[in-house]
């Protein structure tokens, strides 16, 4: 198998290392609410909140890079040969974590200006993106947590598919996506 490792697809450096950059600002966010949630100290849960809010911005930012560069390269070679199935599954799951990955921080951000609560970004101050209103601000919220259960779940859904392409399938879908690969 060392031999088809050479031949095996690859994807643009580019792509994968932002894909590996938006997996840790995932994960940073959701660390940091959580704790958010189960410590004390007024201080504390202010910097925690920030954090998570730095993170979801860097998350919209790697976005907006990550669709340019999708653009740039145009369709890419498909992973391996899979039956039209797989393949619309696996394209219907990437537009839905797309739409997640643009959603959540979007949702966090005119949260936050429906309660009034300014956003920074390492210094600057954000425009709000809505009026205040608490009403609108307590929708907001629950939208942007259940946008997180379900990005979670897409998130779960893609591992396993990459784990199952790995240990089952055996093809190339899981290393093409591992950063260090050479084109």
């Amino acid at each position: 198998m060392a031999g088809n490792d050479d031949a095996a697809p690859t994807r643009p450096r580019k792509l994968v290392a932002l894909h590996w950059l938006t997996v840790v600002c995932v994960c940073v966010a959701a660390t940091l609410i959580l704790l958010r949630d189960e410590l004390d100290g007024r201080a504390l849960r202010q910097w925690l909140l920030e954090g998570h809010r730095h993170a979801g911005l860097l998350v919209l930012l790697l976005f907006a890079v990550r669709v340019a560069l999708r653009i740039h390269y145009g369709k890419l070679p498909p992973g391996g040969d899979h039956s039209r199935l797989v393949r619309v599954l696996a394209g219907l799951t990437h537009v839905a974590l797309y739409a997640l990955l643009l959603a959540l921080p979007l949702l966090g951000w005119a949260m936050s200006s429906a309660a009034g609560m300014p956003v920074h970004f390492f210094g600057l101050t954000l425009p709000a993106l809505i009026g205040e209103d608490e009403d609108l601000a307590d929708t907001l919220q629950s939208l942007h947590v259940d946008a997180a259960w379900a990005l979670l779940a897409l998130v779960t859904l893609h591992l396993a598919a990459a784990l199952w392409h790995h240990f089952v399938l055996r093809d190339h879908t899981l290393r093409m996506m591992l950063p260090g690969r050479r084109r």
